[in-house]
C-alpha cells in the first residue's frame, strides 16, 4: 500500500496517544462450553460426511478478496453427484480459514450466504476503501481522538460491508461453513482465530464479538492501524492451567513449530502480565490462512483425536483449497545503480521473508494433509488427500502472469483488475490438475 505507507511518519509524529476501544464480553465460569460459534461439528449439517472441504484465503488487500471470490463462484457452478443426489460443491465446503484481505471474502459469505454473488461486488471489490481509509486517516479530528485510528477502520466496515452482525448472528447460520479469521497477537507473536475455543483463552464470549471489528484485527496493518484490543478476564480459569494446555506442551517436546504455539498460548493464562491482548494482520503470522488448520489439528493431539472431539467422521476425501494471491514483482531497482529507497529496501526485505516463510507453509500442509489421511485410513475404508494450490504462478501465458504480479497490495483497484482477478481465480481452480483429479474420482461428476 504506498499510498498509506507514505503517510505514516506524519500520523507517527501527529497523534496523541490512544487507547484501544474493549469490546468483548466476559464468559461466566459455568459457562465455558462450546455452544456459541466454535469448532464443533454442526450434527444438522446437509454437507457430505465423505468429503471433507476446507479453503484457506491468503491476504493482498482487495487482489486476494476477488481472488478468492472468483474460487467461490467456480465453486458454486461446479456440480457433483453423490448417492445418486446433485449438488453444488460450494455447500460441501466446511471451513474457511483466512487472513488480511481474504477475511473479507470468508466473513462475507459467512454471513450472507449466497447473498455475495448479488452485492459484494459492489459493497467491497468496487469500492475505493483505501481512499475512504486514508481520508479519514488525515481528518485532524481523529488526530485528537483518544480511540485511535482503528475505530474509524471498524465504523467504516460496519457501515458498508457488515453491519452490526457479531459473530452470533454467524452461528445462527447453521448451513453455512466454520469461518476461521485469524490475527496476529502483537505482543507474543501468537496466531490467533476468533472461534469460541480461542475466547475461552480470554475468557471472553464470541457471540457478541462484531464480525467487523475481527475483520479489521485480520488486516490491520501494523504503524497504520492500531490493534483491535481484547480484554483478557482472569474470572474462568480458576488458577490452573487446563488439561489440553499441559498435554500439549507434553506432545510439543522436540517439535519446535508446534512447542512455540503452545508457549504463545500459554500466555493468555497470565492474568498479570496479560490483561489486554493486541491483534493486528494476521498475515503477519501466516499469510496463506493454512497454519489455523494446521495448528487447530495438532493442539488437539492429531488428527484422530480431533475428530473424535469435534464429533468428525473419518471422510472419503480430505480436500485443501490454498487460495494464494502473493505476487512476485519485478523490482525495478536493478534495472539502475541508484541506491534502492528506504520504502524499496523494506518492500523486498518484506517479499523475501514471506515468499520463505510461504512455501515452508506450504509444504508443510502438503505433508501434513497426507498423513492425517494416513492416519485416518483403514482397510476398508482409504481416505484419499487433495491438496490444490490456486497460485498465479501457475498462469502459463508470462503476460498475464506479470500483469497480476503487477496488481498492488491496495484496497482500491480498478474494475478492470478486480474482473481479471475474479476470472482467474476460477479458471485457476477450473484447470487444476489437483482439482481435476479429485472431481474425476467422485461418482457421477459431471
Amino acid at each position: 500500500m504506498p499510498k498509506l505507507l507514505s503517510i505514516v511518519l506524519a500520523l507517527l509524529v501527529s497523534g496523541c496517544t490512544s487507547y484501544g476501544v474493549v469490546h468483548n464480553d466476559p464468559l461466566a465460569r459455568d459457562d465455558q462450553d462450546t455452544r456459541t460459534y466454535s469448532l464443533v461439528a454442526r450434527e444438522d449439517s446437509p454437507r457430505d460426511q465423505n468429503i471433507a472441504l476446507m479453503l484457506a484465503f491468503s491476504g493482498g488487500g482487495t487482489r486476494a478478496a476477488a481472488l478468492a471470490y472468483g474460487v467461490l463462484q467456480e465453486l458454486r457452478d461446479t456440480r457433483i453427484t453423490i448417492g445418486g443426489r446433485e449438488k453444488r460443491l460450494l455447500d460441501e465446503v466446511d471451513v474457511i480459514s483466512s487472513v488480511s484481505g481474504g477475511s473479507f471474502t470468508a466473513a462475507y459469505f459467512g454471513l450472507y450466504g449466497d447473498r455475495i454473488f448479488d452485492d459484494y461486488e459492489e459493497a467491497f471489490l468496487r469500492k475505493d476503501v483505501q481512499g475512504a481509509l486514508i481520508r479519514g486517516l488525515l481528518n485532524p479530528v481523529l488526530w485528537f481522538s483518544s480511540a485511535g485510528r482503528t475505530e474509524m477502520a471498524v465504523q467504516f466496515y460496519e457501515k458498508n460491508v457488515f453491519g452490526d452482525a457479531t459473530f452470533g448472528d454467524l452461528e445462527q447460520r447453521r448451513d453455512a461453513p466454520l469461518v476461521l479469521i485469524n490475527a496476529s497477537d502483537l505482543g507474543y507473536g501468537v496466531r490467533f482465530s476468533f472461534v469460541q475455543e480461542y475466547f475461552n483463552l480470554l475468557c471472553s464470549d464470541i457471540s457478541t464479538f462484531p464480525v467487523a471489528r475481527a475483520v479489521t484485527a485480520s488486516s490491520a496493518v501494523p504503524m497504520l492501524f492500531n490493534p483491535v484490543v481484547v480484554r483478557n478476564y482472569p474470572d474462568c480459569k480458576g488458577g490452573e492451567r487446563p488439561g489440553w494446555l499441559v498435554a500439549a506442551e507434553k506432545r510439543a517436546q522436540g517439535n519446535p513449530d508446534l512447542r512455540q504455539v503452545v508457549s504463545g498460548l500459554g500466555t493468555y493464562f497470565d492474568a498479570e502480565r496479560r490483561k489486554y491482548a493486541h491483534f493486528v494482520d494476521g498475515g503477519i503470522t501466516d499469510n496463506l490462512g493454512l497454519r489455523a488448520i494446521y495448528e487447530v489439528i495438532e493442539v488437539a493431539g492429531g488428527i484422530k483425536p480431533f475428530q473424535g472431539k469435534y464429533n468428525r467422521k473419518p471422510p472419503s476425501h480430505a480436500v485443501l483449497i490454498s487460495v494464494n494471491a502473493s505476487t512476485d514483482p519485478e523490482p525495478d531497482m536493478d534495472l539502475s545503480s541508484r541506491q534502492p529507497s528506504l520504502v524499496e529496501t523494506a518492500s523486498a526485505m518484506s517479499d523475501v521473508q514471506l515468499h520463505r516463510y510461504n512455501a515452508a507453509t506450504l509444504e508443510l500442509m502438503e505433508l501434513s494433509l497426507r498423513r492425517w489421511a494416513k492416519q485416518l485410513s483403514t482397510q476398508s475404508r482409504e481416505v484419499t488427500p487433495h491438496f490444490v494450490q490456486v497460485d498465479f504462478r501457475d498462469i502459463e501465458d508470462a503476460e498475464q502472469r506479470r500483469y497480476f504480479n503487477r496488481i498492488p497490495t491496495s484496497f482500491n483497484l480498478t474494475d478492470e483488475e478486480v474482473d481479471r482477478l475474479i476470472l482467474a481465480g476460477r479458471e485457476l481452480l477450473r484447470s487444476n490438475p489437483g482439482f481435476q483429479g479429485f472431481l474425476s474420482e467422485l461418482e457421477g461428476f459431471r
